[in-house]
C-alpha cells in the first residue's frame, strides 16, 4: 500500500475544502424540515437541500461506474472525499445511507428497473434510506429474524418490526430484511426489500432514544402491502445482498473523523484545565495515554484507507472492513474514557448547561461509543469474521 497522495488527489482534496468554504454557510444544518427541531435532526446530519446541492456538483457517487451516471473516480478518491465532509461537519445524512450502501448493492443485485428508477435519484441527492435489520430479538443473530413476507398474487404482505432505523423519520425508503421463507435454513429464506416509509398503509414509525440523546426509530409492519418488484436480488437468498450491504457500511471513514475532531477540541481544552491546582497536562499520565489516543486515530485511519486502497486495486475487502470497524468503534471508547478523565467531572455535563465543556460534546460521545461497538455488527461478531475469514481459524 502506498500512502501517499498523488498531487491529483491532493488537488481534489483542495477543490473540496474550496467549494465547501464558499457553499456550505448557506445551508442552516439540521433545519430543512419543517417541524423538526434543531437536537431532533441531531445538529449536523440531515439537510436534504445540501444533498440536492452536492447531487448537482456530480459528488454523489463519485466511485460508481460512468454508465450509472457515476465519475468513475477512484475509491481513495472517494474517501478522500468522506474524510473532508466529514471534517468541515456537512450534512450528508439524508443520502449518504443511499450512496454508501444501498447504491452499491442496487447496481451489484438490483434489477435493470430498479437501477433505472433509484440510482439517478440516489446520485441526485434526491432520496433517502434508512436501514431495517435489526429486531427487538434480533440483532448480533441478524439470520434469526422473525419480521416475515408471504406472497399473495403479485404482492407480498410484511408483518413485524425493525428496531434502530435512525433517520426513517426523515428519509424516504427503509431497506430492511425480512422472512419469505420460514421453513428454510436461517441464512436461506430471507429476502431484501425496498419499503416506501411515507403514506404506506399499515406502517408506523415510533421513536425512542439513545443514553446520548440521539433519537432512534421502531418500523412496524401491520399488513404491509408491497410489490414483487420491491425485492432487491433473488427471492429467499438476500443473505448475500445483506452481507455485501453490510460491508460498505462497516468501511465508514467518518468513525476516524468525528474522534479526530473531538480529540483536538479535547487537546486545546486540556491544555486550559486545572486538575487539583495543577494543569492537567501535567500529568505525564494524562499526556501519555493522550498520545496513545493519537496513534490509535492514526492507525484507524490507515485501516480505513486500505479497504479503499483494495477496492481500487480491484480486490474486495471483507474481513479487512471488519477490522477497520472493530478498531475504530473500541478506539472512541477508549479515547472517550481517556478524555473524561483528562478533563475531570465537569466533563460529565450535558449540552445546555450552562458549565457544559465543548457543548457537552464529551460526555455525550463517551455514551454514544458503547453503541458503536454494537452497530453495524458487534465487536464479537467482527472478531468472528475476522478468525474465520481472515486467519481461516475454525467456526
Amino acid at each position: 500500500m502506498d500512502f501517499r497522495f498523488t498531487p491529483q488527489q491532493q488537488a481534489f482534496r483542495q477543490e473540496i475544502r474550496d467549494w465547501l468554504t464558499a457553499v456550505l454557510p448557506r445551508f442552516q444544518v439540521g433545519r430543512d424540515f419543517a417541524g423538526v427541531s434543531e437536537v431532533e435532526s441531531e445538529d449536523t446530519r440531515y439537510s436534504p437541500a445540501f444533498s440536492r446541492e452536492l447531487g448537482k456538483k456530480g459528488w454523489i457517487g463519485l466511485a460508481w461506474p460512468k454508465q450509472y451516471g457515476g465519475q468513475g473516480l477512484g475509491y481513495i478518491e472517494q474517501m478522500i472525499f468522506s474524510e473532508e465532509m466529514a471534517l468541515n461537519k456537512a450534512p450528508c445524512g439524508y443520502h449518504l445511507p443511499a450512496e454508501r450502501q444501498m447504491g452499491p448493492s442496487i447496481l451489484q443485485f438490483g434489477s435493470p428497473e430498479q437501477k433505472t428508477f433509484y440510482i439517478p435519484k440516489i446520485l441526485a441527492g434526491e432520496t433517502g434510506f434508512a436501514i431495517g435489520y435489526t429486531e427487538p430479538n434480533t440483532g448480533s443473530d441478524l439470520a434469526g429474524l422473525k419480521t416475515q413476507a408471504r406472497r399473495d398474487g403479485d404482492d407480498w404482505i410484511v408483518n413485524g418490526q425493525k428496531m434502530w432505523a435512525g433517520g426513517s423519520h426523515f428519509v424516504d425508503y427503509i431497506w430492511t430484511a425480512v422472512r419469505t421463507n420460514p421453513d428454510a435454513p436461517k441464512h436461506r429464506g430471507v429476502s431484501v426489500f425496498i419499503i416506501p416509509l411515507k403514506k404506506t398503509p399499515g406502517l408506523s414509525i415510533r421513536p425512542f432514544y439513545t443514553m446520548a440523546g440521539s433519537r432512534m426509530n421502531e418500523v412496524f409492519f401491520d399488513n404491509v402491502r408491497v410489490s414483487h418488484d420491491s425485492i432487491v436480488g433473488e427471492v429467499d437468498r438476500g443473505w448475500y445482498t445483506v452481507a455485501h450491504n453490510l460491508d460498505f457500511e462497516r468501511s465508514g471513514i467518518e468513525r476516524v473523523i468525528h474522534g479526530t475532531m473531538l480529540f483536538n477540541e479535547v487537546i486545546e481544552l486540556a491544555r486550559a484545565t486545572r486538575i487539583g491546582g495543577r494543569p492537567a497536562l501535567a500529568n505525564p499520565v494524562l499526556r501519555h495515554r493522550l498520545a496513545e489516543v493519537a496513534t490509535d486515530i492514526a492507525v484507524g485511519r490507515n485501516l480505513c484507507y486500505r479497504v479503499a486502497w483494495m477496492q481500487n486495486s480491484g480486490q474486495i475487502p471483507n474481513y479487512q472492513s471488519s477490522v477497520g470497524k472493530l478498531y475504530t468503534s473500541e478506539v472512541g471508547q477508549r479515547a472517550t474514557n481517556v478524555y473524561m478523565q483528562v478533563l475531570g467531572l465537569i466533563a460529565t455535563l450535558e449540552r445546555g448547561s450552562p458549565h457544559a465543556v465543548i457543548r457537552g460534546k464529551v460526555v455525550r460521545k463517551h455514551l454514544d461509543a458503547v453503541a458503536n461497538s454494537i452497530r453495524a455488527g458487534t465487536s464479537e461478531i467482527q472478531r468472528n469474521i475476522i478468525a474465520t475469514r481472515g486467519l481461516g481459524l475454525p467456526r
